[in-house]
């Protein structure tokens, strides 16, 4: 099925034509920068749809309203976390090496240009349901996955199996973050191999794998 294009509407690139699936790509990369530095409060349509360049109109025919488009950016980054943590778990069967390419997801997305993260893990719009539901799929998905791998290999139950993914999420998801806000004066890479081995000391140490 071929897209329908779009007109551009900034003065630089008038005449030219987007593809639909192109054109959110735009507004949600401009949506982005301005919700992540004025927060979802502060932020305007209007500059949002100044910032992609194009006209209001263009951005309401794909997101009716602010909220609208705040969750679509904010629902992109949690697929796209969940997604990480998945390819990390199945990146390997050796399991000290999962849990620290499991740690590294959670270093890399915090440190990614654009502080998606913040939308993610700090959101200011937490009151709104649609928002809450979006935020906590980004951890239970997480969990759900990392559950699954301790289940299978450490012959745990589902609910012990659960505490231990809980554990390993939150630890993971804090310490990036404070490593971040700590300017990097570690490596991420020593960041992330001092706290998959503070993890594994714990997992791999007391719940050895049941399945060779």
């Amino acid at each position: 099925m071929t897209e329908t294009a779009e007109p551009s509407t900034t003065q630089a690139g008038r005449g030219v034509r987007l593809p639909r699936t192109a054109r959110r790509a735009q507004l949600l990369a401009a949506a982005q920068d301005v919700f992540v530095a004025n927060g979802y409060h502060a932020a305007a349509m209007d500059e949002i749809a100044e910032r992609a360049g194009v006209s209001k109109p263009v951005l309401y025919q794909h997101f009716p309203g602010k909220l609208e488009l705040y969750l679509a950016v904010l629902e992109t980054h949690v697929d796209e976390l969940i997604a990480r943590v998945r390819d990390a778990l199945e990146s390997t069967t050796d399991n000290k090496q999962r849990v620290q390419a499991a740690v590294g997801v959670f270093y890399d997305f915090v440190d990614r240009e654009g502080q998606a993260y913040r939308m993610v893990f700090e959101s200011d719009l937490r009151g709104e349901p649609a928002v809450a539901e979006a935020v906590q799929r980004a951890t239970s998905d997480s969990v759900d996955a990392i559950t699954d791998t301790i289940t299978a290999d450490a012959g745990l139950d589902a609910d012990r199996a659960r505490l231990l993914a809980v554990g390993l999420v939150g630890l993971s998801q804090v310490t990036a973050r404070a490593w971040l806000d700590g300017e990097r004066k570690v490596s991420k890479e020593e960041a992330v191999a001092l706290i998959s081995n503070l993890a594994w000391k714990g997992i791999g140490g007391g719940f050895p794998l049941q399945h060779p």
